[in-house]
């Protein structure tokens, strides 16, 4: 893992050689071992590394071949580069360090653009051709690794960080459509970014820039489209296992320390004993909550490590310890992004990395394999019948119950309310909704003004995560939306942005595409049914899992936003980021909508306000530091 960025299509390459130091700098928390820039006739090259596969200089970059024609600058892992560099050496090509770095870029050099569909792993770099004075960037195929690009008449510029772009001299312009996305889910969707002429650039996809500036982009991976039965029930559960192993196996190679995270949960037990079975002692890292027991899984992950004989570490933290950490979190986000538990990742990054600098994880298994609660209620939806009538019929009650997440029964009336309203949409915009924290006319009505032509961008972006739900009409379609919209933009920019914040590499074997064009080739009832999630996951390792794993409730962790915006922060809240002349002088907001939800936070019924809250924080936070 490592940053890197970029300028090219300049005239003026030494006026610029500053602002590009300054933007590696900036990406050096995400590679503190190394930083270097590069000059070209029209481009610059910038890198911050670090060390994972050969640590030496000689896997330093910007990295050029022999010859000095191609040089590449690389953020990711690419875990099966042994068996490429085995094809090029075939090919005479000799290498000069153990880097999977080298065998990317050789791979470009003697199997062109498609070298890209070779490659498992995770990434983001770029290519420069000296000699066509021309650029090819990729990125790899679910966003696993950050790739952004802005554009102007004078330049194009690339980073794995928006912070390393605003080092350069970019125009910096609120984009008012992501910032309506960002306010109903709470992140900015790609390809937008929270400031107009900054994209990122989409998963699965590459882009070559001829040295006049003209871009052409390529999808090179998709989701397969269909479900298609290929293997019986039992036949699929061994397949899935000797995928599992497989991808777990590649991911466990590295030249430093390596560990995995260890919830408690299905997902990341399952890497853990699957890991296990490759290393001499695994070590292994859980968060436990001492102020919030509901919440606490840590027995569940001690059975595990258990069971393993792992070198298990419990880090039991305590609401303060969670409240500590926030400016700094604050801090380091450079894009408005108000997942609140990226608190507890950036919290167990930190403290795992004092351990090891490799850590696997299990995300992307609820996305692949059907692992939210809101697909259990899609999947009913579809089914409709007499219990669904009965919901809807009682969504009055639930509008008026407490809602919550803190406790059993205020978010079990919380999920009737969103069930019963999802029951009145179709699929694609109770979905849509579902994803969400407010509707669009609460989110709309947040913001000063919002054009008809805004309206009609933010309706497109919708349309391009919707049209999943114009094909099949089964729980597929929800899982294929959710790894393009949730997983790419929420989960995984939690855990990149939060784990480099640290230093710290995350590896996640359930997003190996052997496993996901695997899972995705499945039918819908492999996956969910009879009040059942993640099915075929579950069976397919109930072997090896300690069997008190299967007999609890799922919930994840809710940081006690609430109780600290009522108590610790009500001063900064009033009198520095929503303090009525700042927001009257700012001019994005409405003034009276955002005194309304104070009163409503600070009120006896507070509701779930305190989501919307958050997200405001973090806004005005990255406003403070960016935009003023």
């Amino acid at each position: 893992m490592c940053g890197i960025a970029g300028v090219f299509g300049i005239s003026e390459v030494e006026r610029f050689e500053p602002y590009m130091a300054k933007a590696v700098n900036c990406l050096s928390k995400r590679g503190p071992d190394f930083q270097k820039i590069q000059s070209f006739p029209n481009a610059i090259l910038g890198h911050a590394r670090l060390s994972i596969i050969d640590t030496s200089a000689a896997g330093n970059q910007p990295m050029s071949d022999s010859a000095g024609r191609y040089t590449i600058v690389f953020n990711g892992e690419v875990y099966n580069f042994k068996e490429i560099a085995a094809q090029l050496e075939s090919k005479g090509v000799k290498f000069t360090s153990g880097t999977d770095t080298e065998v990317l870029l050789y791979a470009y050099i003697h199997f062109g653009v498609e070298c890209v569909k070779m490659f498992n792993g995770f990434f983001a770099f770029a290519i420069y051709d000296k000699e066509k004075q021309d650029l090819f960037l990729a990125r790899d195929r679910f966003g696993i690794k950050p790739l952004l690009l802005y554009r102007d008449d004078s330049m194009i510029a690339f980073a794995s960080e928006m912070k390393a772009l605003m080092e350069l001299p970019i125009t910096r312009e609120l984009n008012p459509v992501a910032l309506k996305a960002y306010l109903q889910l709470n992140y900015i969707p790609t390809p937008l970014s929270i400031l107009k002429g900054i994209e990122k650039i989409d998963p699965g996809t590459y882009l070559q820039i001829n040295k006049d500036g003209e871009i052409t982009k390529q999808q090179y991976y998709k989701l397969p489209e269909k479900s298609v039965e290929k293997y019986d029930y039992e036949a699929a559960k061994a397949e899935l296992i000797k995928r599992m192993e497989a991808s777990v196996q590649k991911r466990l190679i590295a030249d430093v320390p390596l560990g995995a995270f260890l919830s408690g949960g299905i997902d990341s037990s399952v890497i853990v004993a699957l890991a296990s079975r490759h290393t001499r002692q695994l070590n292994t890292f859980s968060i436990g909550y001492k102020d919030e027991p509901y919440f606490d899984e840590t027995k569940y992950a001690n059975l595990v490590a258990k069971k393993y004989k792992t070198k298990h570490t419990v880090f039991s933290l305590s609401n303060d310890d969670l409240y500590a950490h926030l400016d700094d979190i604050l801090d380091y986000i450079d894009e408005p992004f108000a997942d609140s538990s990226a608190i507890a990742v950036y919290i167990l990054s930190k403290l795992t990395r004092k351990h090891v600098t490799v850590s696997l994880s299990g995300d992307g298994a609820d996305e692949v394999f059907s692992g939210y609660n809101k697909h259990l209620a899609d999947y009913r939806a579809r089914k409709g019948g007499f219990l669904n009538a009965l919901v809807k019929a009682g969504s009055p009650i639930w509008k008026a119950l407490p809602k919550s997440r803190n406790d059993k029964f205020s978010n079990l009336f919380r999920q009737l309310d969103r069930f019963a309203t999802g029951l009145k949409k179709s699929p694609a915009e109770r979905y849509w909704r579902w994803c969400a924290f407010v509707d669009e006319a609460a989110a709309e009505k947040l913001l000063k003004t919002f054009s008809h032509k805004d309206q009609a961008a933010f309706l497109k972006l919708k349309a391009k995560y919707l049209d999943e739900f114009e094909q099949e009409n089964n729980i597929n379609d929800t899982l294929r939306a959710d790894m393009q919209l949730v997983l790419q933009n929420d989960m995984l920019v939690k855990v990149d942005s939060m784990s480099m914040a640290n230093s710290l590499e995350v590896r996640v074997p359930f997003l190996d595409h052997n496993v996901v064009d695997f899972a995705f080739a499945l039918p819908e009832e492999y996956k969910i049914g009879g009040g059942f999630r993640k099915r075929i996951l579950k069976d397919a390792f109930r072997e090896l899992l300690p069997e008190e794993l299967y007999n609890r409730p799922k919930h994840g962790f809710e940081v006690p936003l609430l109780k600290w915006f009522q108590t610790s922060l009500r001063s900064r809240i009033e009198n520095e980021w929503l303090e009525k002349d700042f927001i009257s002088a700012q001019g994005i907001f409405n003034l009276h909508e955002i005194e309304a939800l104070k009163r409503k936070l600070f009120s006896n019924d507070p509701g779930e306000v305190h989501a919307q809250i958050w997200a405001l924080i973090v806004f005005q936070s990255w406003w403070k530091k960016y935009m003023i």
